[in-house]
């Protein structure tokens, strides 16, 4: 038992971690495409990939997917927290748009409160409260180089609650191979449409042109990476159990600081690092008073 337990967090451990990798692959074509366009393209071949490993697995019945809106919910979450996110990082530093994502399990709780109907419990209250601190420390340097820009992790952030949400309807409904495959066919008609939107909005940044192949090739790359790095984390959630792994996630947090540090000479200030440990300790607090209550429930 013990053993597993231990696989499981070092799956978990190298999943999060090629998680913030493959991030930082996309902040080396910051200013070469647009970052919707990054996402799409993504996202795209992901769904390419995934419906070819799904009909092999599973033939024409892994497609029947449950509850058509749900998963249109959850494949809005991850357009909304992807653009979100590859936008932020081209002009806000890596590790400080990181440590605002980190917002996303505070976020998720609230959002369970109000459209789940669960109980908004005191600890979730104190730490939605300390995380917007954190926030607050984290954006000041921020916000006074990139603008408003520096506000698009939060997007990010509730994208991702988005899909959090949508996972607990769709819990159990289907194999995770065919979760991953509608989360990528769901978002990317809606990642299109943003790159569209994008092009024709008139922002020099957004504004669609033909890409060098190592930029594709690069999209590719992400693309391959985060199918790897979900399913080292799914692997690490079966053998460990999601409460166990949930930490592992922070990791994303120092690879994204010493990969920036090292690759983009985005040298986080101590403002930021403060804001980024107010906020992860927020999410701490909130996983262990999970677990309290788990064992509480069991007793």
């Amino acid at each position: 038992m013990r053993k597993n337990e231990t696989t499981g967090l070092l799956f978990a451990l190298c999943g999060f971690a090629t998680l913030s990798l493959g991030d930082v692959v996309v902040k080396s074509m910051s200013g070469l495409w647009p970052p919707t366009a990054i996402a799409a393209t993504r996202y795209a071949l992901g769904a390419i990939a995934l419906s070819g490993l799904l009909a092999l697995r599973e033939g024409r019945g892994g497609f029947d997917l449950p509850h058509p809106r749900v998963q249109l919910l959850r494949g809005f979450g991850v357009a909304l927290a992807t653009v979100g996110f590859f936008t932020a990082i081209t002009f806000i530093p890596l590790a400080a748009a990181t440590s605002l994502t980190f917002t996303s399990p505070m976020i998720t709780a609230l959002l369970a409160a109000v459209v789940l109907g669960e109980p908004a419990r005191r600890e979730t209250v104190v730490a939605s409260l300390v995380a917007f601190g954190g926030v607050l420390v984290v954006l000041r340097p921020n916000f006074a180089a990139a603008g408003a820009a520096a506000l698009l992790p939060l997007l990010s952030a509730l994208g991702m609650s988005l899909l959090m949400i949508g996972n607990r309807f769709v819990a159990g409904k289907a194999s995770s191979l065919a979760m991953q495959f509608s989360v990528a066919v769901m978002a990317t008609p809606l990642l299109l449409l943003a790159m569209a939107g994008g092009h024709f909005s008139g922002l020099s940044r957004f504004v669609l042109t033909m890409p060098d192949w190592t930029v594709l090739a690069r999209c590719a790359l992400v693309a391959c990476s985060a199918s790897l790095a979900h399913w080292l984390i799914y692997m690490g959630t079966t053998r460990a159990g999601p409460a166990t792994v949930a930490p592992m996630t922070y990791v994303q947090l120092l690879v994204a600081t010493v990969c920036g540090w090292a690759f983009f000479g985005d040298r986080p200030d101590g403002l930021t690092m403060l804001g980024a440990a107010i906020i992860v300790g927020a999410g701490l607090f909130l996983w262990q008073a999970g677990r309290r209550r788990e064992r509480l429930g069991q007793a």
